[in-house]
């Protein structure tokens, strides 16, 4: 299964890594990666395979919201089936 990470939040160093690394540790696979800067917010899209995660989407998303709000961020995951049911016109 696949889903849609978004990170969006004030610029600051190491958003990135501390993401991917989270990731990582879950054993989730990052895909593709769009990030930019809108003055001082950063703004990041990832397409991640959760094929190899054993933690469940909803407890996942916990541990995102968590690490996002330690660092002034919101993380969200989403299943890329809901995403593009949601963003179909």
């Amino acid at each position: 299964m696949r889903a849609i990470v978004t990170v969006i939040g004030k610029d600051q160093v190491g958003i990135i890594a501390s993401v991917c690394s989270l990731l990582a540790g879950e054993d989730i696979n990052v895909l593709n990666i769009s990030q930019s800067v809108l003055q001082e917010y950063f703004v990041m899209v990832m397409l991640v395979d959760l094929s190899g995660c054993q933690t469940s989407i909803v407890e996942l998303s916990g541990r995102l919201d968590q690490a996002g709000q330690e660092r002034g961020l919101s993380i969200r995951i989403q299943r890329e089936d809901i995403f593009n049911a949601m963003h179909r016109i």
